[in-house]
């Protein structure tokens, strides 16, 4: 039990260790609170006191004081109250008696002056008189002048009146009671007569034989007698005021004092205060000890007592006189401030704090603190392997697992783990796991990664394939899914047989202790890592098995997540270059050179393509499927093969164009209705047909970069090619664009991986590649290697597809035509002509078959089609011969019948040509066929 010196009864208790807030600090946050209310206008900066405050601030914070709850406010009130009672009561009693006096002196005055005059010489007579009013009023009057009452009426035995102040009154009868003066008595009493409130005698005049005949009566106005006592009330009450005043200033100068030194608190929150500061002493767990300026003690708390083996009789005496070690009773006494100075006091280490109290004006004295810190120390190292432990699991949470590489994942895991956890970390992963496929019973393992303090410890090196025995603590946590724990590797016998040898290095290297765990995704066994220890003495603890574990837990996930993502990787990347060209077509109209980068962080949809067409033109293609992964890869191939079989009908882009935006539109319908897939739309492709015999390339896009064109001077342009919707959007229409190329410009086609990404945005991109394709070589690979030097970025976020094609020019000597008019006569003139152009080219061996096919061809076209009839024949890489006519008709191949006359024709075409078919334009049709040069 604690108590203060000087303290009778028993000590308040409240539960609970509720701390209230220190007497000063409360008070301040008090007079913060009431300051605000203060009229900001009322101060003046110039006006300070000694404590920097205004006196009008020093006024204003004692009216808010005084005029809340505190106990100093109370105390101030109620001596207001009491001395403003006290006044009341004084001037109350006063009025009260002069009141008194006032009725007590109208009465003996009135029967004094009544008496008088009733007795004065000649007054019975004159009521014996014939006219008693003319010898009695000027007397009277007289008499009631020199005696100060308000009036003296002499009457007649029946009340009427022979005198009056007011000669109009008399002759009437008089208001008053009579009846006990004509019985020889007086009568005094108070009315409310014609003058106002009175007090009146009436008193008999007798005559010589006692017989009454006649009355006098004489009144005063209480007003007129009381006037002199009231005047002094506002003496009196001005003497009231400032005994008031007076009382008042002494009671707030002692109120004053009061709430300084209770600091503005009420006798509520001095008796909580109280209560919680004794709760408070008593329940905390540190010790309390408070000692005055002289080093004597003045209070201890429970705990004080119970640290430093305190005496019952404590209280009071001196702190060198407790029986204190040397050391902690010089603290305690010096008055020094010590932070967390530990002393042994017994078998206890206690962490002290001692602060002096008068350092702010406070009382002389000081406080200490004590603290057991033999248990906090054991608390302190709990507290700190917890904050490790999580500090790694957090760092694992950051570290483990930022890239999608199962390697590198691994590699992560070790290095986390060392030094912090294990000296050294190695991670065995099955074989299969490094190609993303789950790995199957029985196959082994692979150190994937060695993380150490060292790098010569006698470990298995990083890349060796391992079979642990079915004994050894790794063999066992694959099998079993569970972590094991090898205290002491020295002894366990399961470990050692792995390799007698290598085993015994690694005993003598140091390394003591070692824990496995199984890497687990679900019920997947992926590997296995192993933490070994050499430079602690200690071995591995249960609580450092539940952390391996834990770790391990948290890099499975990004382990396994790693394996899938390289087995889906590879699968897309293998889906995506099965169906990229793995050879370029052979022609003659254009050298071409590509470059195809995957992104790094997956597979995506770009794609490319080059297409030989009739006529020795070539049709260049790029395409970009939004999104990446299997199905960006699948979609791709998808558009490819559309556009393969769109451009064996050679159409113009922009009907190509317009047919693959209708097969988007029909994909995304049937997956969207299956709930199989994404929608396509956000695919973009780029159209391009280059005619060798013109020089002129058409060209359409739709929702892709434009091409660029390095013309033979150097100069860079990008070609304004109409920009249609992306494909499967649907509803506008593409436009083409036509533009003569001269030979040896440089045709640059690619996807928006290249020019655009994260850190800059398209025109930027634009303006690189235009810058890049200056510097560049002529050569198409020259350019393409240029370009990407330029522009590639160090890990690309999108694929990069790109083409650089150099135009050539089909010779004139190469190409002959001519005009057919539509006579059947004018094919044995095309024959002939045949026949020359041939022999000029040296190409007699194709005579025969030559004229046969054009023949078959300018007759079907005289036949069945429309003027104008034109003839070319184009020597490039094959022998190419084309019939022009005006007319639509298509036409198409049939099986003659033995009796038919017609109908072979085409047949016989197509049998000895290569390649033939149809290719239409707005004004015509073309029937061309293809045969090898030999």
């Amino acid at each position: 039990m604690v108590r203060l010196l000087g303290r009778a009864g028993p000590r308040s208790t409240r539960p609970g260790g509720h701390r209230t807030p220190r007497a000063p600090e409360r008070a301040r946050r008090t007079r913060e609170q009431r300051s605000r209310r203060v009229p900001a206008d009322r101060t003046s900066a110039g006006h300070r006191d000694g404590e920097g405050r205004s006196r009008w601030e020093n006024r204003a914070g004692l009216r808010s004081a005084l005029g809340g709850r505190s106990l100093a406010a109370q105390v101030f009130v109620l001596n207001v109250v009491i001395v403003l009672l006290l006044v009341v009561a004084a001037v109350v009693a006063l009025v009260l008696q002069v009141r008194h006096d006032s009725t007590t002196e109208a009465r003996n005055r009135s029967l004094a002056v009544a008496e008088t005059f009733a007795n004065s010489p000649g007054i019975r007579a004159a009521l014996r008189g014939p006219d008693p009013t003319a010898l009695l009023q000027p007397q009277a009057e007289a008499a009631r002048e020199a005696t100060k009452v308000d009036f003296i009426v002499v009457m007649n035995t029946d009340g009427v009146r022979y005198t009056h102040p007011k000669p109009d009154r008399i002759g009437k009868k008089f208001v008053g009671t009579l009846q006990p003066a004509l019985d020889g008595g007086v009568v005094i009493e108070e009315v409310d007569g014609t003058i106002g409130r009175l007090v009146q005698a009436v008193v008999p005049v007798k005559g010589p034989n006692g017989s009454v005949v006649g009355l006098v009566s004489a009144g005063i106005t209480t007003a007129h007698v009381g006037g002199a006592a009231e005047r002094q009330v506002p003496l009196l009450l001005g003497a009231a005021g400032t005994s008031l005043a007076l009382a008042t200033g002494g009671t707030a100068l002692v109120s004053r004092r009061l709430l300084r030194q209770t600091h503005g608190l009420g006798p509520h929150e001095m008796t909580r205060m109280y209560e919680h500061h004794d709760a408070v002493l008593h329940s905390v767990r540190e010790g309390v000890i408070i000692l005055g300026g002289k080093g004597d003690l003045l209070l201890a708390n429970d705990e004080a007592r119970r640290l430093l083996d305190l005496p019952a009789d404590a209280e009071g005496r001196h702190v060198l006189d407790l029986g204190l070690d040397p050391d902690t009773a010089r603290l305690l006494a010096s008055g020094r401030v010590a932070t967390d100075e530990v002393h042994l006091v017994g078998d206890r280490l206690l962490a002290i704090n001692h602060r002096p109290t008068d350092l702010e004006g406070g009382p002389p004295g000081s406080v200490a603190t004590l603290r057991d810190s033999t248990e906090l120390r054991a608390l302190s190292g709990r507290a700190d392997a917890a904050r490790e432990r999580l500090d790694i699991l957090y760092a694992a949470g950051v570290g483990i697992g930022t890239s999608l590489d199962v390697t590198r994942t691994a590699e992560e895991l070790g290095e986390l783990a060392v030094p912090r956890f294990a000296d050294f970390a190695t991670v065995d992963l099955f074989d299969a796991v490094l190609g993303g496929e789950e790995p199957e019973a029985g196959d082994a393992l692979r150190r994937t990664a060695s993380s150490g303090i060292r790098k010569d410890a006698p470990l298995y090196a990083v890349g060796d394939q391992i079979r642990f025995v079915s004994s050894s603590p790794q063999a066992h946590s694959v099998a079993t899914g569970q972590a094991v724990v090898e205290p002491w590797l020295e002894r366990a016998q399961g470990w050692r047989v792995q390799d007698l040898e290598r085993t015994e290095q690694v005993v003598e290297y140091g390394i003591h202790s070692l824990i496995t765990v199984p890497v687990r995704a679900g019920a997947l066994i992926l590997g296995v890592v192993s933490f070994w220890r050499s430079e602690r003495p200690e071995p591995f603890n249960e609580d450092e098995v539940a952390l391996a574990e834990e770790l391990v837990a948290r890099a499975a996930v990004s382990i396994d997540n790693a394996r899938r993502y390289t087995r889906e990787h590879s699968m897309a990347e293998t889906l995506q270059r099965s169906l990229l060209p793995r050879n370029l077509p052979t022609q003659g109209a254009l050298d071409v050179a590509y470059r195809y980068l995957p992104a790094q962080a997956g597979v995506g949809g770009d794609w490319f393509d080059v297409l030989p067409l009739s006529g020795a033109r070539v049709a260049l293609v790029v395409g970009d499927v939004v999104g990446h992964g299997l199905h960006a890869a699948a979609t791709m191939g998808r558009l490819r093969t559309a556009v393969h079989n769109f451009s064996a009908l050679d159409l113009s882009p922009d009907e190509l164009l317009a047919l693959l935006d209708e097969l988007v539109s029909r994909i995304d319908q049937d997956e969207t209705a299956a709930g199989t897939g994404a929608p396509v739309s956000g695919a973009t492709c780029l159209y391009a047909v280059y005619d060798p015999v013109s020089r002129r390339c058409t060209l359409a896009r739709a929702g892709h970069p434009p091409p660029a064109v390095v013309r033979p001077d150097g100069r860079v342009d990008f070609l304004d090619v109409p920009a249609g919707p992306p494909l499967g959007v649907g509803g506008l229409p593409f436009e083409t664009a036509e533009v003569e190329l001269a030979e040896g410009s440089r045709l640059v086609l690619y996807t928006d991986g290249l020019v655009e990404d994260r850190v800059r945005d398209i025109d930027t991109g634009l303006e690189l590649l235009r810058t890049a394709l200056a510097r560049t070589g002529p050569s198409p690979e020259a350019t393409c290697q240029g370009v990407l030097d330029e522009l590639l970025p160090d890990r690309p976020g999108d694929d990069i597809a790109l083409i650089v094609a150099r135009t050539r020019a089909l010779d004139a000597d190469h190409v002959s035509e001519w005009e057919v008019p539509m006579d059947p006569a004018a094919v044995q003139d095309v024959r002939a002509r045949v026949t020359r152009q041939l022999a000029e080219w040296d190409l007699e061996e194709l005579t025969f078959t030559s004229e046969l096919i054009v023949s078959e061809l300018v007759t079907n076209a005289i036949r069945y089609g429309a003027a104008p009839l034109r003839v070319r024949l184009l020597r490039d890489r094959s022998l190419i011969c084309e019939v022009f006519d005006g007319g639509s008709t298509s036409p198409h191949m049939r099986h003659a019948a033995m009796t038919d006359e017609g109908g072979r024709g085409l047949f016989l075409v197509a049998q000895l040509a290569d390649r033939w078919g149809t290719r239409y334009t707005p004004h015509g049709k073309f029937i061309w066929a293809e045969q090898p040069l030999p």
